[in-house]
Order: structure tokens, then C-alpha cells, then sequence
């Protein structure tokens, strides 16, 4: 039996489309190749864009940023001296790109003017730290990425 041309194009086409076919039903059906949102209810949180890039202005329009360092204990927060500690209240989020089990979320609660995060509670690589924090009514947001060994 003799193939003609158009019969090996349409052959060549059915092969092709089962070979993409193939592995996409294995990439949705693997849970190894998982493929979650970054953030979950993406809807809602978009909404709140505006809100959120009023409280970076407000951090940007300081005159003294909290400082971040990273130290051999952790990860090291210091406000600065013009705040009184005790007023301060916020929370600081840390986002771990590479696998939503690993995010966490610390309260901000100071004695004095640092806050630290244990580095026991931190695996190497790349972090996304967020500090959401308010002083005297007014909020602010300070983002970082940070990569620890």
C-alpha cells in the first residue's frame, strides 16, 4: 500500500498533537509539577492594589526606613528611633516562592526597637519579606526580596 503525501501530513499532525497531548495530561495530573497561583483569591487581592501602594508611598516618604539585616541568628528588623516601639503594631510576611508550605507570618511585637526572625525557621534561598506595619493611625508596607544561604 502506497501513502500519498497529504495522508503523511495528517499522520504527521496526529502524532504531533498526541505528543503535546501527552505531556500536558502529565504535567496537570503529576503533582510534582505543581502549578498553584502565587497568591490565593487573586481577585481580591488585586482589588486592594490601590490601598497597598498608599502604605509604600508612606514608607518611602520617611525620612528613616526600618533597616533589614541579615545576620548568623536570623533575619534582623530595626525601626527606627524616631518610633516609639510600643506604638508600633503589624505583622511581617514571609513569602517563599518556590513552595507555599513555607510562607509564615510573624506579629511585630517590641520590646525595643528590633525585631529578629530565627533563622531556624528559615531555609536557604530566596524570601520575600513584607512588613506591613502602622504608627500613629497611619499605615505603611516595606517589601524586600532577601536570599539566604
Amino acid at each position: 500500500m502506497k501513502i500519498n503525501w497529504g495522508t503523511s501530513i495528517v499522520i504527521a499532525f496526529a502524532l504531533f498533537m498526541s505528543f503535546i497531548l501527552y505531556f500536558v495530561i502529565k504535567v496537570q495530573s503529576n503533582s510534582k509539577y505543581d502549578n498553584e497561583l502565587v497568591v490565593e483569591e487573586y481577585y481580591k487581592n488585586d482589588a486592594k492594589y490601590d490601598a497597598e501602594m498608599t502604605r509604600v508611598q508612606n514608607a518611602k516618604n520617611l525620612d528613616a526606613k526600618p533597616v533589614i539585616k541579615l545576620m548568623n541568628e536570623g533575619i534582623s528588623i530595626v525601626f527606627p528611633q524616631q518610633f516609639d516601639s510600643k506604638k508600633i503594631a503589624g505583622k511581617v510576611s514571609l513569602y517563599r516562592p518556590s513552595s507555599k508550605i513555607l510562607d509564615f507570618e510573624v506579629p511585630i511585637s517590641l520590646s525595643d526597637s528590633t525585631l529578629l526572625i530565627p533563622k531556624k525557621s528559615l531555609l536557604g534561598g530566596r524570601w520575600d519579606l513584607t512588613i506591613d506595619w502602622q504608627y500613629d493611625g497611619v499605615p505603611y508596607t516595606m517589601k524586600e526580596q532577601l536570599y539566604l544561604n
